[in-house]
């Protein structure tokens, strides 16, 4: 607990500077809390930025409510961490320790203040967000899943958790943990639940219904119309988020799983510039999230774009699984690809319980001592071998193809080639699968070695691309595969535009795009551009 309450001090290396405060001091009000009264109770919106003129705020366990940090918060210091910036809620509670004194800046006052002053933005930013990478490695949070080992509903909200980077502790169904939880709560003992702080427990838990909890969900006022609809979060996605709100344009990100993406679900990148020891997909992501939120760019998640319609206006409105409608004048078009799903009887069955689309910490634990099965030869296939190894007794690779060396960087097939943990069999397929309650067997069908079996506690299916814009109708013109054409071959000037002005498209989902993380990014820094020569354009014709 001391080291904690050092870190928590030392995250703040660097006092804000006099005129930072002074420019405090001009957007916001002097506020006084008493000693022992609650600064910002569980779940409380996070909507006012605290710079403390004296005494001290100190963090409070939300179950115990007792001091959770061994340091406070003191004069010269700020509160608040990452939700701060996208509008969510207090995880955590606060409370003075004694009478203290600071002021108080309303939430968008702050973020126009960060979008002027970048020396107050670097400072602030670097603090928040490694108090959310403490809350993350220390699981301190008021959001509690009991029985995700279980429950397939707690299992996918666990997922959501994890690749959004949300703070949340999980205790297995029946350990001491859980059962001491479900007491202070007044649930069954050995019954699924979600429960935040010490006595909300969630009804018909859902990732929905956490995200509306935690502050996550749509916020748009009725009948807002935005500047710039960004559908998928992925590298492309974010990249547009970024670089729209610096450019000043209002804009929402619409994501129905996790910001990030495929890519997030990538244990290491090692080929994009900058990052010589290599990021994993999911970091490099959020350090992009957490710049776009910056800009005053939203984010919706999760939730789904199942329709979109042009008005006689020339707005978009596009219609989400919850059949609420959002308008804009221009749209992206970043969703992507998604594996495909694999012919083989009963795969469907073991979803979530053995059969995964992404290699991550929560999925890993899982494997621990026991062989699993990775389908595919592109490097997320690659990667996921590579990172499964640490923790499976053995993994093996499924290709399809005669070799590695068109789907799969040098560096990473050779990698694969050197580790004794790791077997590639080329010219495979998964051909069964069996087992009761979980995923216990698998039969593949290879090329040099015939058909075998092998038990596994795992199968990662990392293979095909299929386009995901079902719900773009024919508003736009696709190619033979699904891919949005765009640019000339779309008959458009602007070389991410579709056939419909006013749509674009990047990233792995437009036709021809190279399918790398860099290009992907690359993309989305550049159309921002063109969605400003279309509005100007629009601007000028409606003038």
């Amino acid at each position: 607990m001391d080291t904690l309450g050092q870190d928590l001090r030392q995250m703040q290396r660097m006092p804000l500077h006099a005129e930072h405060v002074a420019a405090l001091r001009a957007t916001g009000d002097e506020v006084h809390f008493a000693a022992g009264e609650i600064v910002a109770a569980l779940g409380a919106p996070a909507d006012l930025f605290l710079y403390v003129l004296e005494g001290e705020i100190e963090v409070l366990d939300p179950y115990a409510e007792t001091r959770l940090f061994a340091s406070t918060i003191g004069a010269a210091q700020f509160t608040g961490e990452i939700s701060f910036l996208g509008g969510g809620v207090h995880a955590l509670p606060m409370r003075a320790a004694r009478d203290t004194r600071a002021i108080a800046v309303k939430r968008e006052a702050m973020l126009r203040l960060m979008a002027e002053v970048p020396e107050l933005s670097d400072i602030v930013i670097t603090v928040f967000a490694a108090r959310r990478r403490l809350l993350l490695e220390q699981k301190a949070t008021g959001l509690t899943l009991i029985g995700a080992d279980r429950d397939d509903t707690l299992r996918r909200i666990e997922e959501f958790a994890g690749r959004n980077r949300i703070p949340a502790r999980s205790f297995d169904l029946g350990c001491p943990d859980a059962e001491a939880v479900a007491r202070d709560c007044g649930i069954a003992p050995g019954v699924p639940a979600v429960v935040f702080g010490k006595g909300e427990v969630i009804e018909d838990p859902t990732p929905l219904r956490v995200a509306q909890r935690l502050g996550l969900d749509l916020q748009a006022d009725p009948g807002e119309v935005f500047d710039m609809l960004i559908v998928g979060g992925g590298p492309a996605g974010v990249s547009v988020a970024v670089y729209a709100g610096a450019e000043g344009l209002r804009a929402l990100v619409i994501e129905d799983l996790a910001v990030g993406g495929q890519a997030g679900t990538s244990s290491r990148i090692e080929n994009y510039m900058g990052f010589p020891t290599g990021i994993s997909g999911a970091d490099l992501v959020w350090r992009g999230e957490v710049q776009a939120l910056k800009f005053g760019t939203r984010f919706a998640m999760p939730r789904r774009v199942v329709g979109i319609e042009r008005q006689e206006d020339g707005q978009f409105c596009v219609t989400l699984d919850c059949r609420t409608r959002i308008c804009a004048r221009a749209v992206v078009v970043a969703t992507g690809v998604q594996y495909r799903q694999l012919p083989v009887p009963g795969l469907a069955r073991f979803a979530g319980r053995g059969v995964y689309h992404a290699a991550t910490e929560i999925e890993a634990r899982h494997c621990r001592g026991a062989a699993v099965v990775v389908i595919g030869g592109g490097n997320s296939a690659g990667q996921a071998a590579m990172f499964l190894s640490r923790a499976a007794s053995h993994v093996h690779v499924l290709v399809r193809g005669p070799s590695l060396a068109e789907s799969m960087s040098d560096y990473l097939s050779s990698r694969l080639a050197a580790d004794p943990r790791i077997t590639v069999h080329l010219g495979a397929s998964l051909c069964g699968i069996h087992g009761e309650e979980r995923l216990e067997e698998v039969e593949a069908d290879c090329r040099d070695s015939g058909r075998w079996r092998i038990p596994v506690c795992a199968v990662f299916v990392m293979a095909g691309a299929a386009p995901n814009c079902e719900w773009l109708g024919e508003m736009v013109t696709l190619d033979p595969r699904g891919f949005i054409v765009t640019g000339a071959a779309a008959g458009r000037e602007l070389s991410f535009e579709t056939s419909q002005p006013g749509v674009f498209a990047v990233g792995d989902i437009r036709a021809g795009s190279v399918k790398r993380v860099a290009s992907a990014v690359g993309e989305g820094s550049v159309v921002v551009s063109e969605v400003w020569r279309y509005l100007a354009a629009e601007d000028g014709a409606a003038g």
